[in-house]
């Protein structure tokens, strides 16, 4: 049996306008990323959907939002957690030699920030989860979550450019058919503008 994930990012905060590292922080949307969500609604099949959310407050604002209802929460799609760097910015971190940061194409699976998590740790925590999953399900989550799931299935190593970007107000589709989880489209599917948005 042939089931499927489609994955949504949660709608800009503050600190990802002051591009801070947010990981597991619970920061939440701000007013101009709320406005930005509430133009927007789920396609169908999608509206019907088994929803779920990251359990910060990002994440569920956005489900609820999006969905018109309330996501079912697990705290397996947390984002990854950053440790000491969460609340700094990356740039700042990158331009200090001693800091110790990587830009994501020089991650490998086991980078690990200073008392954080690895893309590794992530895939340990996501795919039990995965696991139990039939039918269509969509997940409003973060983008470190969305990326260890579109790594595995288009087999990227976080070494080297990423064979997607992951975009706001889209669902980037998973399917997984019983031999791993496989991209469905190159394309993700856009979100539905509301009428008067």
């Amino acid at each position: 049996m042939i089931r499927r994930l489609a994955l949504l990012r949660h709608g800009r905060t503050a600190w990802n306008r002051q591009g801070r590292i947010q990981g597991s922080t619970d920061e939440p949307l701000d007013a101009e990323g709320r406005t930005e969500v509430s133009q927007f609604s789920l396609p169908g099949p999608w509206d019907a959907a088994r929803l779920w959310s990251s359990p910060l407050g990002r994440a569920r604002e956005t489900a609820r939002i999006v969905a018109g209802r309330e996501p079912e929460i697990t705290p397996d799609l947390r984002e990854m957690d950053w440790g000491r760097w969460e609340g700094q910015r990356g740039v700042d971190l990158a331009a200090d030699p001693q800091s110790g940061f990587r830009h994501i194409e020089d991650w490998g699976w086991t980078y690990r920030p200073p008392g954080g998590e690895s893309p590794a740790d992530l895939r340990d925590r996501l795919l039990p989860w995965v696991d139990t999953l039939t039918g269509d399900n969509l997940a409003v989550c973060h983008i470190g979550v969305m990326r260890v799931l579109l790594a595995l299935a288009t087999a990227w190593n976080f070494d080297g450019p990423a064979p997607f970007r992951v975009k706001r107000n889209r669902l980037f589709v998973l399917m997984d058919d019983g031999n791993g989880l496989k991209l469905q489209s190159d394309e993700p599917v856009r979100l539905v503008r509301r009428e008067g948005a």
